[in-house]
C-alpha cells in the first residue's frame, strides 16, 4: 500500500526528468541556452521571480544546487510545482487519487498482454516482491513507475541512501523558511492526463518496453544525470529524441500542459516572487514554459 501510495505522489516524475533544448529567437538564429535556473521579469513585475528545471529522483552523490540557486530560493517568498507537493503528504487527499490507480470496468494486465508478454511483467514484479494479484489490475503507466528500482528503494521522506527528489528538497527548504507551497495543476488533473489519456494498451506496451530495456535504462538515466549537472539541455535533448515510448504523446503530456500554467504563473507572480519548481522538460523549445513566457513579454535570464 505504501509504495502504491508513494507512486501516486511521484508518478508525474515518468515525464519530469525529460530534458528539452532552449531556444530563443533573436531575429537573426536559433541560439542555445544552457541553464536550469531563469530569472524571470518584466511585463511590470515589480519583483523578479525563478523558474527551476527539476529532475525528479538523482543519486544523492550527484545533487547538487548552485549558490544563485538557492540565493534565488532565498529571495523568494512562495514556491510552486507542478502540483502542490504538501498535498501529496497528506493521506486522506491521497486516498481518493490512489482509486484512479485501477483500471476501469473489470480490465486486467492479462487482457493487455500476450502470455508471453504477461510472463515479462509478471516474473519482474515477483522478483521485487509484487506478485500479480496486487498488480493485476493497476493502470501500466503506474506499474511502470513503482517497478524503477530507484521508487522502491525511496521512502516518503525521500531520505533513504540512494537517492533525493529536488522536488522534496525544495519543500523542506520552503517549510524550514514558512513559504507557502502552491502547485500550477491538480494532483487529480495530473493523474487524469498521465494515466488516463494514454490507451491502456500503450501503457502496457510502455511497461514491457521498461521491463526488457531495464539494464539500458539505467545506463541511460546515469548518462542523462551528467548532462543534468553540466545543465548541458542540448544533449539532454538530442538523448531523448533517439527514444520511443511517451514521445508520442508529448503533447499531451508536456506542451498543453505548459500552455495551462503561463496564466497561473502569470498571477501568482504579480502576487509575490514565486521559485518555480518543475521537470525540466516543461522548459525548452518553441513551446517551452520559457518560450512561452517570453511570448507573454516576460523577460528570462538564464542563471548559473
Amino acid at each position: 500500500m505504501k509504495k502504491i501510495l508513494f507512486t501516486i505522489a511521484c508518478v508525474y516524475a515518468f515525464i519530469s526528468i525529460l530534458p528539452a533544448q532552449v531556444q530563443v529567437d533573436n531575429g537573426q538564429e536559433t541560439q542555445t541556452e544552457q541553464s536550469l535556473l531563469w530569472e524571470i521579469s518584466g511585463k511590470g513585475l515589480e519583483q523578479v521571480s525563478y523558474l527551476y528545471g527539476t529532475i525528479h529522483m538523482i543519486g544523492k552523490e550527484d545533487y547538487f544546487l548552485t549558490e544563485a540557486t538557492e540565493k534565488a530560493f532565498g529571495q523568494s517568498k512562495r514556491v510552486a510545482f507542478e502540483i502542490d507537493m504538501e498535498d501529496m503528504m497528506d493521506f486522506s487527499k491521497l486516498m481518493p487519487l490512489m482509486m484512479k490507480a485501477f483500471m476501469t470496468g473489470d480490465t486486467t494486465l492479462s487482457d493487455l498482454l500476450s502470455e508471453e508478454d504477461y510472463a515479462i511483467v509478471k516474473e519482474h514484479f515477483d522478483a521485487i516482491g509484487l506478485p500479480m494479484m496486487f498488480v493485476e489490475r493497476i493502470k501500466p503507466m503506474f506499474l511502470s513507475m513503482m517497478g524503477q528500482g530507484d521508487i522502491m528503494s525511496m521512502d516518503m521522506s525521500g531520505e533513504e541512501a540512494s537517492v533525493m527528489s529536488y522536488e522534496m528538497e525544495f519543500m523542506k527548504m520552503a517549510q524550514e523558511k514558512g513559504l507557502p507551497i502552491d502547485g500550477l495543476e491538480t494532483a487529480e488533473f495530473q493523474m487524469s492526463m498521465i494515466a488516463d489519456s494514454i490507451p491502456y494498451d500503450a501503457q502496457a506496451r510502455m511497461l514491457v518496453e521498461s521491463i526488457q530495456a531495464e539494464q539500458s535504462a539505467d545506463d541511460q538515466f546515469s548518462e542523462m544525470v551528467d548532462m543534468y549537472k553540466r545543465q548541458d539541455i542540448e544533449a539532454m535533448q538530442a538523448l531523448m529524441e533517439e527514444e520511443e515510448g511517451i514521445g508520442e504523446y508529448g503533447d499531451l503530456l508536456l506542451v498543453q500542459r505548459n500552455r495551462n500554467w503561463i496564466p497561473v504563473m502569470a498571477d501568482m507572480m504579480k502576487e509575490q516572487p514565486t521559485f518555480f519548481a518543475v521537470g525540466a522538460g516543461h522548459l525548452g523549445g518553441a513551446e517551452g514554459v520559457v518560450a512561452l513566457l517570453r511570448a507573454e513579454g516576460y523577460t528570462l535570464k538564464a542563471l548559473k
